[in-house]
């Protein structure tokens, strides 16, 4: 009697876990959409989907009468409807920079071995928000709530290669007085955008011991479905054991840790120029 009982419970459990699989093959077109980004023509679009026009046709039908789909009037291509924009609307209204970058950035911490920060730009200039330990000693005075230097940090050269001039203005000036025991040595200003157009070019921001001796960040940024930076998400480790070249294994796991949470939040081209 048991027996039979645990079969039929496995039976009921594999049966939640096959789902429909005629959905799951249909919802195959609207991946092909997003993906290629733009209306489609059937032949193009099934093609894309590995699905053969016959069998897509019904498909994309079914998908136009509840608005995940329309044809253009003109050409008959198809592309994504009102009801897959208002979905992708209220997904994007209810995400969360920092939460959904969390398991990127603990990942991130546990794979290197590393210091991995989380910041945002708050109103006094890059703020750290989340912290997560070397799994050696790392001493720095960064602490969650810190204020990094816009000028003198791979942090705060971050948000300032990618924000809008007239909006970090104010924060450069005020740069020395809110500089830190953690700041050894400030960048000048006749430095600073040459440092920034480095940024923009690597797609990263990055510290060689300075301002802090015996320790090397690589900061990536985060961007959201605009094109904005959100985010960033620094890197942080020993001289010793970190590599500060910008194709180095530390520089790639960062960028890439910055491109997943990027997408993450509606972002599939971040800018890196």
């Amino acid at each position: 009697m048991n027996a039979v009982q645990d079969g039929d419970g496995d039976a009921g459990s594999e049966k939640e876990r096959r789902g429909i699989q005629s959905i799951e093959a249909g919802g195959q077109l609207l991946l092909a959409l997003g993906a290629q980004g733009r209306p489609m023509p059937l032949r193009e679009l099934a093609r894309a989907a590995d699905m053969a026009p016959g069998k897509a046709h019904p498909y994309l039908v079914s998908f136009s009468k509840l608005g995940l789909v329309t044809q253009e009037p003109s050409t008959g291509h198809y592309w994504l409807g009102p009801t897959a924009m208002q979905l992708g609307l209220v997904t994007l209204r209810m995400l969360n920079p920092v939460r959904e970058a969390i398991p990127f950035a603990e990942r991130l911490a546990t794979q290197q071995g590393h210091s991995v920060a989380l910041s945002v730009w708050g109103n006094q200039g890059p703020t750290i928000v989340f912290l997560f330990d070397a799994i050696y000693p790392l001493h720095t005075n960064i602490r969650t709530g810190t204020v990094m230097s816009l000028a003198g940090t791979a942090t705060g050269r971050l948000f300032a290669a990618y924000l809008p001039p007239r909006l970090i203005e104010e924060s450069l000036r005020e740069d020395n007085r809110r500089l830190g025991p953690d700041i050894a040595k400030p960048i000048e200003a006749e430095q600073l955008q040459p440092m920034l157009n480095e940024v923009r070019r690597h797609g990263l921001s990055r510290s060689v011991n300075n301002p802090t001796p015996g320790v090397c960040s690589f900061a990536a940024p985060v961007f959201d479905y605009s094109g904005n930076i959100v985010l960033g998400i620094t890197l942080m480790g020993r001289s010793s054991s970190f590599d500060p070249d910008w194709d180095g294994p530390q520089a790639k796991a960062a960028r890439a840790c910055g491109a997943e949470v990027s997408k993450r939040l509606g972002n599939l081209t971040p800018r890196t120029g």
